[in-house]
């Protein structure tokens, strides 16, 4: 019977506090989401939807559009790809760290592991390549069976 009260107390002091702080938590959470190749796609537009940026993800598309170079700052290596969701992502990787793409076409298939940032045209994934400096998750894309890093 004691039992009983002490978890019936416990329970009504925590539900609130779960229910208060329940945003926070699952912002802290997505950072450190690694999402597996089948439900990339799923957490990709969960994250669009909530607007929540800063997850590690991996997942797939196909090539629909290669962009010029960004040449400010690191440079980049830029594309769309469409996942199987329909939903587009820009992907921004720093050829001054990894290797480029030369042989990326539209159509291709393109898996990648990196950094997801929301924005309002689908989001953008950077962190393909290795942190020489230790401190991030190491990220990559793989193309044509050769991976990129």
């Amino acid at each position: 019977m004691k039992n009983r009260f002490i978890i019936k107390l416990i329970l009504t002091f925590l539900c609130p506090l779960i229910y208060t702080f329940s945003s926070q938590i699952k912002v802290s959470f997505a950072e450190t989401i690694i999402a597996q190749n089948n439900n990339g796609d799923q957490i990709l537009k969960n994250a669009f939807n909530k607007k929540i940026s800063n997850i590690q993800v991996q997942g797939e598309g196909i090539v629909i559009k290669l962009l010029k170079d960004d040449l400010e700052g690191g440079k980049h290596q830029r594309f769309i790809v469409k996942l199987n969701s329909g939903q587009t992502l820009l992907v921004a990787h720093n050829i001054d760290i990894a290797p480029r793409i030369n042989s990326l076409k539209n159509g291709d298939i393109i898996i990648f592991y990196g950094e997801y940032e929301w924005n309002s045209q689908g989001g953008v994934i950077h962190w393909t390549h290795r942190d020489p400096q230790g401190k991030h998750t190491h990220g990559w894309l793989k193309h044509k069976g050769k991976i990129y890093q």
